[in-house]
C-alpha cells in the first residue's frame, strides 16, 4: 500500500479484541485449546485417508485435501494470533500481512470450489452409483482438486494485488485480528467504492457459483434418495451425505455474511466474531463432524488402535 507522504511503512497494529483486555486471556486459552484439537484431529483423517485401503476412494481423497487445507488455514492466522494476545506487541510487519492475506484467502477460496467438488463427488455416489468408479477416475479427481487449489489462489493473487495498491495515508491500525480484506479497504484513503464492486462480484463467482452447484447436487440427491424403497438404503444414503452438507452449511454460512453483505451494513465486531468461526472453529469441527457421523473413518481408527496396541 502506498503512503501519500512518502514515509516509509513498517506494518500494521492489529487491533483485534485489545479493547476487551478481559477477554484475550480466555481467548488465548480456547484458541490454544482449539488449534491443537484442529492438528490433531485434521492429521488423524489425512493420516487414515493414507494408511487405510478402504479409505482409498475419491471421497476420502477430497476430505484428506480438505483436511490439509484447514490446517494450513488455521496455521496462517491462529499462531500470528495467539502471539498478539499474549502479550502488548499487536504487530505485524508489512510483508507478513501480505503473505497471510494472500494464503488465508486463497485457502478460503479453495475450500468454496472444494466443497462443491465434493458436492459433485456424493451426487456420482448416489444419482450414478453404477458409472461411479468410471466418472469419479482418479485422474479426474486430482484434476478437480487441482483445479481448485488454483483457481482459489488465482482469486486470491488479484485480490491481493488491488488490495495492497491503494493509498493509506499513514493508517496503520487493522481494526481486526489478521489481515483480511474488508477491513483492510477500510484503511484506504479514498474510494473504494470500485474495489469493493470488484469483491461483490469475485464474491458472487467464488461463494454463489458453488453454493447453486452444492444446491443442484443435493436436490438431485433428494430425489435419488427419495425413490429408495429400503429405510436402510435411504438411510445410508442419507449418511453419506449428511456430513458434507453439515460442514457446507457451517462454512458457506458465515463466510457468505462476512463478504457478501454491503460494506456500509459491515459491523467490525460482527465480522470479527464471523471470522472467528469460519477460520477457526469450523476447521476444529470437520474431523469430528466426518468422524462422528462416518462407519468408515471410524472404523479404520478402530483397526489403526487396534494393531498399535497388538504390536505392544
Amino acid at each position: 500500500m502506498e503512503q501519500k507522504n512518502g514515509s516509509s511503512f513498517t506494518g500494521f497494529i492489529l487491533l483485534g479484541f485489545s479493547d476487551r483486555p478481559q477477554l484475550e486471556l480466555v481467548l488465548f486459552v480456547v484458541l490454544l485449546i482449539f488449534y491443537t484439537f484442529t492438528l490433531l484431529g485434521n492429521s488423524t483423517i489425512i493420516a487414515l485417508s493414507h494408511v487405510d485401503p478402504q479409505l482409498h476412494t475419491p471421497m476420502y481423497f477430497f476430505l484428506s485435501n480438505l483436511s490439509f487445507l484447514d490446517l494450513c488455514y488455521t496455521t496462517s492466522i491462529v499462531p500470528q494470533f495467539l502471539v498478539n494476545l499474549s502479550g502488548a506487541d499487536k504487530s505485524i510487519s508489512f510483508g507478513g500481512c501480505v503473505v497471510q492475506l494472500f494464503i488465508s484467502l486463497g485457502l478460503g477460496s479453495t475450500e468454496c470450489i472444494l466443497l462443491a467438488v465434493m458436492a459433485f463427488d456424493r451426487y456420482a455416489a448416489v444419482c450414478r452409483p453404477l458409472h461411479y468408479t468410471v466418472i469419479m477416475h482418479p485422474r479426474l479427481c486430482a484434476l478437480m482438486a487441482s483445479a481448485s487449489w488454483l483457481v482459489g489462489f488465482a482469486n486470491s493473487l488479484l485480490q491481493t494485488v488491488l488490495i495492497f495498491l491503494l493509498p493509506l495515508c499513514g493508517r496503520n491500525k487493522l481494526d481486526h485480528f489478521f489481515c483480511e480484506v474488508p477491513p483492510l479497504l477500510k484503511l484506504a484513503c479514498v474510494d473504494t467504492t470500485v474495489n469493493e464492486s470488484e469483491l461483490f462480484f469475485v464474491s458472487v463467482i467464488i461463494l454463489f457459483i458453488p453454493v447453486a452447484l452444492i444446491i443442484f447436487s443435493y436436490v438431485q440427491i433428494a430425489r435419488a434418495i427419495l425413490r429408495i424403497k429400503s429405510a436402510a438404503g435411504q438411510r445410508k444414503a442419507f449418511g453419506t451425505c449428511g456430513s458434507h452438507l453439515t460442514v457446507v452449511s457451517l462454512f458457506y454460512g458465515t463466510a457468505i455474511y462476512a463478504y457478501a453483505q454491503p460494506r456500509n451494513n459491515y459491523s467490525q465486531d460482527q465480522g470479527k466474531v464471523t471470522s472467528l468461526f469460519y477460520t477457526i472453529v469450523s476447521p476444529m469441527i470437520n474431523p469430528l463432524i466426518y468422524t462422528l457421523r462416518n462407519k468408515d473413518v471410524k472404523a479404520a481408527m478402530k483397526k489403526v488402535l487396534w494393531k498399535d496396541s497388538d504390536s505392544r
